[in-house]
């Protein structure tokens, strides 16, 4: 995968974001000349990261396809760790958990390190590894389909595994929030066993960092109304104040 430098990675989030920008756009927000960005967006067109149309960048394949693994960890990392520390302060200990497929769950599992007497079962090979590092967690991994691009557990046999328990909290990521309150993801086999995940679980956290609002993906997992909490990194744009305080969903804007 293509490596790109620290502006690249902010021009790619500013437009993932917003779903689309200008080349003014990007150059203001950047504090660079035009010629730069138009530079950098014809790289980043060239690898994939986004799609040029004429005076500007948008998401690429944006309802079908997510980025890479590599690329989502560099992405709004910073707010990643500001919920991942927010939700491990109200996690409790000796709690029994379902964390799923996602970077943000990543950043979650290491905020977990210190908790004790956890139960944690997950269909993310990511987390698993991560939270091996905490000798006072017992982890259980789903069986099933391994994605290789993100270590991702999917697919009919993970959903049978998850079925046979019910958990405390299921702390989870999404793809895509959008405006009608759907929340989405790629791949309709992630999206099986998210819903399941949903289902097992006494409470479920949801961890979306701004990004994610305002984002089309082709696959309904569920809605807000199945959501108890909202963790992200600043205030939700419009119309989610409505849509969340609709379904009397618990924002905490972690800062």
């Amino acid at each position: 995968m293509e490596n790109h430098n620290p502006r690249q990675l902010r021009l790619i989030e500013f437009v993932r974001t917003r779903g689309s920008a200008t080349v003014e756009q990007l150059a203001e927000e950047l504090g660079v000349t035009l010629q730069t960005v138009r530079r950098d967006i014809q790289r980043l067109a060239e690898t994939g990261a986004l799609t040029r149309f004429h005076g500007g960048a948008r998401v690429p394949s944006s309802t079908t396809e997510n980025i890479a693994h590599q690329q989502r960890q560099q992405l709004h990392a910073q707010g990643k760790a500001l919920i991942a520390r927010a939700i491990a302060r109200q996690v409790p200990n000796d709690c029994s958990l379902i964390l799923n497929i996602g970077t943000t769950t990543e950043a979650i599992a290491q905020a977990l390190l210190q908790h004790t007497g956890l139960r944690v079962i997950t269909n993310n090979l990511n987390v698993a590894h991560i939270l091996c590092g905490n000798p006072s967690c017992e982890i259980i991994v789903a069986g099933g389909m391994v994605r290789a691009r993100d270590r991702g557990i999917v697919g009919e046999a993970a959903v049978d595994f998850i079925r046979q328990f019910k958990v405390d909290i299921a702390l989870i990521g999404i793809s895509a929030i959008e405006a009608d309150g759907s929340l989405r993801d790629y791949d309709y086999r992630e999206v099986k066993v998210a819903q399941t995940i949903i289902a097992q679980s006494r409470e479920v956290w949801l961890a979306a960092d701004t990004s994610k609002f305002n984002r089309p993906a082709m696959v309904q997992v569920a809605t807000l109304s199945q959501i108890d909490r909202l963790f992200t990194d600043a205030e939700p744009p419009a119309p989610f104040p409505s849509l969340l305080n609709d379904a009397d969903i618990r924002l905490e804007v972690c800062t």
